[in-house]
């Protein structure tokens, strides 16, 4: 009799999804779709930043709910050529025209949907100048795949199409969205094919005005530039603002450059972590990093009530802070250093009770720089205002890293169901200043040129100065939380990318929601299955509040991630299951 063939029974898998690897290059981003478009830039030579950008304007194809073409941009970039970290600060600002008046009389509260919320697009810039200093393709390479999604179309996924179905209301408001987000007059069934054809056009037009140029690669990529912010795309967004009072006009375009700047950093043990300037909430995540140093976090089980009610405990702190301090540096004195110190971090953490949460937004602390600084706009987040809503206005990301080591690491987003598409161009233009406060003495109260303070935030990670890490997330103020949370599972767990990703989170709501109404409820901890009851009862002991959430929700961030391994030099990346995010390597 012939025997039969012995089969030895291997460990269950540690993840849904394999943590993927590669020697030449990793990808994670927002949907397979732009995965793969950077890849092929990639595989035909082009390297990460190439990839990263054309990723970038496909995804604002792929998930237009929640990412414009004329959207925000905050990209950081880590070159092998010369080691550094660069941020592109993608973020535009308030039009010379804006009337805090009027936005008071029209929003009460808080910023009007419409019209009046647009500042100035930044994303087209951004991805321009990421490709002129740090780039090798042109224009028209890196945005072709977007041109063909956009032109072709592509099958509509459940997660847009229930986006889409919920915001039918919204989009019904002006007759040149509905004509894009619901064509025949209903929202997209899934497995449709859907096209954004004039957003198509617009695309189309920026390549033939770049291969029209005469002259090398930088005349070809300021054609490009030059076609939207002082051509017909800036013409037609300053015709549509005159035509429905807004405020917007073609000189704001036409001034608008991206600023090119350093990086806020850490170190966190054997790792510099890298972030955006102080417009956006980057610095939060470097806070809650420093004043972790403090703990020994390698001792403490994972997601146990102890180390949960410690992060937790030290974002709450950071998160007042970002209420109290954090706004434009262009328009107000933002302690950043004081914020980053190491006495200042030693003090925060001392303030956090081993099991007994703060029940509330604890008190800003004092860091230097921040004498005679007047928070009195504080004053109005004594009590909590109600229950906020489940999910946030959101956002998506792309990382890359390549063979070289370079990395690119952007958070691109602006939701286009609350403000109008200008007729003709398929472009719902930056509503970013749905961001900013109208609260008198607000850090991010609204000003002209001002930038309202941004949510989005990409991080990157560097060892002893090489190429470690690139991590970012949709999530609102859900972002800073789900990107610490996978970061430290990886430096102070040593889980894999992948199951970092996919282990459970919890995520705090204990400040005022950065986007209008702003609202806040004291203690509140959003708690995901998979954290076992028990912990959560400890935590509710603890004095936190807290809501119960099913598996792998949207609301909990959507966290992609590459990295290279200091020991094999191999590329690994993971993908979050919570949305369509996809990985890809080689």
């Amino acid at each position: 009799m012939e025997a039969k063939p012995s089969y030895k029974l291997s460990a269950p898998a540690e993840s849904f999804r394999p943590t993927l690897m590669g020697r030449d290059y990793a990808i994670s981003c927002g949907h397979y779709l732009a995965a793969l478009a950077a890849a092929r830039i990639l595989d035909r030579g082009g390297n990460a930043i190439d990839a990263g950008v054309a990723a970038a304007m496909a995804l604002a194809v792929l998930q237009p709910d929640i990412v414009s073409f004329a959207g925000v941009a905050p990209t950081l970039i880590y070159s092998a050529h010369n080691r550094e970290v660069t941020s592109l600060a993608g973020l535009g600002h308030w039009p010379r025209a804006t009337s805090v008046e009027r936005l008071r009389a029209e929003g009460g509260q808080a910023i009007p949907e419409g019209l009046l919320r647009t500042v100035v697009p930044a994303a087209p810039a951004t991805h321009i100048e990421a490709l002129r200093r740090f780039g090798t393709i042109s224009f028209a390479e890196a945005a072709a795949p977007a041109a063909e999604l956009a032109t072709q179309g592509f099958g509509m996924y459940r997660m847009l199409a229930n986006s889409l179905a919920a915001d039918v209301a919204s989009y019904a408001r002006w007759p040149s969205s509905a004509a894009v987000f619901l064509p025949g007059g209903r929202a997209p069934e899934v497995g449709s094919l859907f096209r954004q054809q004039d957003l198509g056009r617009t695309i189309s037009a920026m390549i033939a005005a770049s291969e029209r140029a005469s002259g090398g690669r930088e005349a070809k990529l300021q054609a490009a530039e030059d076609y939207f912010y002082r051509g017909p795309v800036a013409q037609a967004i300053h015709d549509f603002h005159v035509a429905n009072d807004g405020f917007m006009r073609k000189e704001d375009l036409a001034d608008f450059r991206v600023p090119v700047e350093g990086t806020h950093s850490i170190q966190f043990g054997e790792y510099e972590v890298h972030a955006g300037g102080a417009w956006c909430q980057g610095v939060l995540l470097l806070q809650t990093l420093a004043s972790l140093r403090h703990a020994d976090l390698r001792s403490m089980k994972h997601n146990s009530a102890a180390y949960l009610h410690l992060i937790v405990e030290a974002l709450n702190l950071a998160f007042a802070d970002r209420e109290a301090y954090l706004g434009d540096p262009a328009f107000v004195s933002v302690p950043v250093d004081g914020l980053l110190s190491e006495d200042y971090a030693r003090r925060q953490f001392q303030r956090i009770q081993a099991n007994q949460a703060f029940g509330q937004m604890p008190a800003p602390g004092r860091p230097v720089g921040s004498e005679g600084l007047d928070l009195a706009h504080m004053q109005k987040w004594l009590h909590g205002t109600g229950t906020p809503h489940a999910i946030a206005p959101d956002t998506i990301y792309c990382g890359v890293i390549d063979k070289h080591g370079n990395v690119y690491s952007g958070t691109l987003s602006d939701n286009t169901h609350d403000t109008p598409v200008i007729p003709g161009t398929g472009l719902a233009v930056s509503s970013r200043g749905s961001q900013s406060r109208l609260q008198a003495g607000h850090p991010a109260e609204v000003q002209a040129l001002k930038r309202p303070r941004l949510t989005p935030a990409p991080a990157l990670i560097t060892r002893g100065g090489a190429p470690y890490m690139a991590l970012g997330t949709p999530g609102g103020d859900v972002q800073m939380q789900a990107m610490l949370q996978v970061f430290l599972n990886v430096v102070a767990f040593d889980m894999p990318v992948q199951r970092a990703i996919e282990a459970s989170r919890v995520w705090s709501a204990n400040f005022p929601n950065s986007f209008a109404p702003h609202d806040y409820v004291p203690g509140r901890l959003c708690v995901e299955e998979g954290i076992d009851p028990s912990v959560s009862a400890q935590l509710s002991g603890m004095g936190h509040v807290i809501d119960h959430w099913a598996r792998y929700p949207a609301a909990g961030g959507a966290v992609c991630a590459v990295l290279q391994s200091p020991h094999t030099g191999l590329r690994h990346a993971g993908a979050d299951p919570r949305r369509e995010c996809y990985a890809v390597a080689w």
